[in-house]
């Protein structure tokens, strides 16, 4: 790839902009799947995982069926069955550590999550497929929201029962059948900001290429679009911003860049309630970067 963003021999750092209208965002299991938030400021928190999931399911459905994109962490698979495979492929026996760097590699170069994510590959004690660890080269953090956030818990309605032990109600107005009722929770609206780091010697030892990165960029423009659900409301990536240094080390904090992108809620808005409602300071044409780095707004 030509493209100056794409170079793993460069450092990258980057911004995510993205929003959710009417919809749960990222469930918190631990306080009845309400949309998540930091307790004292009100305002909402994607998880990485969160979003590096949705990146794993637009590689397995673009590049899948492909020998070197397979998906380690995948949806309703089993862990141990990959790491058999490599030891199997390799002529390993279960329990020998001995070419652990070789396991190691062959999960790097079969499933394209663990060359871009790393990942930890022991396994259970007594479960023999030991494949070590792997740093990989993309690194994703939280995603927060620049404003509070309020959700509501809604009560929705299910006219099916599930079953004959079910007792139908009647609604006190129409005295109509009714099935049983059940939740949802939604925001009205927030505009999140997260971001992630490409580290060019942690690619070289996963074998992270170009062709990989301008296809983890790819993932990422679409990754909203093909995770379509009800309860997720209208989610979209707004921005991304992408930092390139002219060498493998850094020309300057990724901090300072990251405060190059201010968006800024317009002073007559009392609730955001859409992107429009927020302005960008400087405007986003007008970013000026530290010498020895490549500012390109690949989406905004």
């Amino acid at each position: 790839m030509s493209e100056l963003f794409c170079d793993v021999n460069k450092r990258q750092d980057f911004v995510l902009l993205f929003d959710c209208a009417d919809g749960n965002p990222n469930g918190d299991p631990d306080n009845d799947n309400l949309p998540r938030t930091d307790p004292e400021t009100g305002q909402g928190l994607v998880t990485d995982v969160c979003l590096k999931r949705k990146i794993r399911n637009y590689i397995d459905i673009k590049k899948g069926t492909e020998a070197n994109y397979k998906i380690y962490i995948e949806e309703r698979g089993y862990l141990v069955d990959k790491k058999k495979k490599a030891y199997e492929d390799l002529n390993i026996k279960a329990g020998d550590d001995k070419k652990l760097d070789e396991a190691r590699l062959w999960m790097c170069m079969n499933f394209y999550d663990v060359r871009t994510f790393g990942g930890v590959l022991v396994g259970k004690k007594g479960e023999g497929y030991n494949c070590g660890q792997v740093r990989g080269p993309i690194q994703l953090t939280f995603s927060r929201s620049y404003d509070r956030v309020f959700s509501h818990d809604i009560t929705i309605t299910r006219v099916a029962l599930e079953n004959s032990g079910e007792k139908k109600r009647e609604s006190d107005e129409e005295k109509a059948t009714t099935g049983t009722m059940g939740r949802k929770a939604l925001l009205p609206y927030g505009l999140y900001r997260g971001y992630g780091f490409f580290n060019p010697m942690l690619a070289r030892g996963t074998g992270f290429s170009s062709e990989d990165l301008a296809l983890f960029w790819e993932a990422v423009i679409h990754m909203f679009d093909l995770d379509r659900s009800a309860s997720r409301g209208l989610m979209a990536l707004r921005g991304l911003y992408i930092f390139t240094h002219e060498n493998e080390y850094g020309k300057a904090p990724a901090h300072k860049l990251f405060d190059l992108i201010r968006p800024v809620k317009k002073a007559e808005v009392e609730a955001p309630r859409k992107f429009s409602d927020y302005y960008f300071n400087p405007k986003i044409e007008d970013v000026r970067t530290p010498e020895g780095v490549t500012f390109t707004a690949l989406v905004s």
